[in-house]
């Protein structure tokens, strides 16, 4: 008899197919819209802002879903929707589908991955959820990293059919990441790993659900704060080198590898020993005096030639990474442990609205604080980042004390 893979082999797997396909379509996209289907960029741009609003609105209930229906059905159903709604771009021709199709894609991947949590946490105890999750991450970079060459190809080809060739390719691998999802162990809906039974009294959402958990939505918007550096290294560090450096534009792509590197390397490292509400705030804490150093450096980086640019960029870009990963660990563990046992899905899904909400707001934000403000603005930056790391472990604490006592083991304090 052949062994059935472990669920964790299979979530990793899963993660694996997914970013392939993501990472050639984020390399893409936005030509494709823009060269091949004929949209402006502006137009390109306000679409996905609008999608993601809308992605960002249905990851609550999509995730109520999946606590109420069972995870893996739900995160099947995600990703095959995912599959089609990349699909779809290929047949777009004008801004209104293109809009459509956009809601409809964000709505699925924000739904999808609260119902990846929810999936998680049924399967891996509680002790295990954030060393995995760190796995996944690093093997979500390794992805995105592989995609990105094949995205590359189609690039350096300049044809539709390249362009076209990837959103088949991203389409394929969310089949493929429904169809691991689907060979895990089916468990029924509210069923959590290594729950004491009856330990932490079900609670079914009534009328707003976690939006009426305000000790929970203050951690949530803490986290959506710290994660306001996503841009960075995808819009900000870019015009920075190129505007207020000496550095060589080239040098953009080398801190980009240097970051997919170094979590995929040392995620794992990173979160160990964050195995409770403590030192998950202890991680957040200190992520944020590194993320302050890392802003220090990169406002000094505008001063000097190129060697003197290059070495601070990258020193910047060491500790800006240092920080991120610390950030995540800590991040990852008080979103599971602050939640109802039997609400991951739901509760997954309004704190992965902050990775929205950041994407969002953060190139409009920090465009202006940093590469307008200059010097001022980094340092105002690192000095917001370390104020909310510090805010977040009271916070924790409070959201933490809404279990009684005596449900400990539900829910480790640490």
């Amino acid at each position: 008899m052949t062994q059935r893979p472990a669920p964790r082999h299979l979530l990793a797997l899963a993660q694996l197919s997914n970013s392939v396909g993501d990472g050639a379509y984020y390399t893409t996209s936005a030509l494709y819209f823009t060269q091949v289907v004929g949209l402006s960029p502006a137009r390109v741009g306000l679409g996905l802002t609008v999608g993601w609003a809308a992605g960002s609105l249905a990851g609550v209930p999509l995730g109520r879903l999946a606590d109420r229906r069972g995870a893996r059905g739900t995160a099947v159903l995600l990703a095959l929707g995912t599959a089609l709604a990349v699909a779809s771009f290929t047949v777009v021709r004008g801004f209104l589908p293109f809009v459509l199709v956009a809601c409809g894609y964000a709505a699925a991947q924000s739904g999808l991955a609260a119902a990846r949590q929810a999936l998680l946490a049924v399967l891996v105890s509680a002790g295990e959820r954030t060393g995995l999750l760190a796995r996944l991450q690093s093997t979500l970079n390794a992805g995105l990293a592989v995609g990105a060459g094949l995205g590359g190809l189609a690039l350096h080809s300049g044809t539709r059919d390249a362009y076209l060739a990837v959103f088949v390719l991203d389409a394929v691998s969310f089949l493929a990441c429904a169809g691991l999802l689907s060979a895990l162990p089916a468990v029924a809906p509210g069923a959590v790993a290594g729950a004491v039974p009856g330990a932490v009294p079900g609670r079914r959402p009534a009328g707003l659900g976690v939006l009426r958990d305000r000790p929970y939505a203050r951690v949530a918007l803490l986290n959506t704060v710290l994660l306001l550096r996503l841009p960075l290294l995808s819009l900000v560090l870019p015009l920075w080198i190129t505007t207020r450096t000496e550095a060589p534009a080239w040098l953009v792509s080398g801190l980009f590898v240097l970051n997919t590197a170094a979590v995929t390397l040392f995620q794992v490292r990173a979160a160990r020993g964050v195995d409770g509400v403590a030192p998950a705030t202890r991680a957040v804490r200190r992520a944020g005096w590194v993320m302050l150093a890392a802003c220090a450096v990169f406002a000094l980086s505008a001063g000097g030639g190129t060697a003197w640019a290059v070495g601070l960029l990258v020193l910047g870009a060491v500790l800006q990474v240092v920080a991120e990963m610390g950030q995540s660990a800590g991040s990852w563990q008080l979103s599971f442990e602050l939640a109802p046992p039997d609400r991951v899905g739901e509760y997954q899904g309004f704190f992965g609205t902050g990775v929205t909400v950041a994407r969002t707001l953060g190139p409009l934000v920090l465009t202006s604080l940093l590469v307008e403000w200059g010097t001022p603005g980094w340092l105002l930056l690192g000095a917001v980042t370390l104020g909310a790391s510090y805010a977040m472990g009271p916070a924790a604490r409070r959201a933490a004390g809404r279990f009684p006592d005596e449900v400990a083991q539900g829910v480790r304090v640490g």
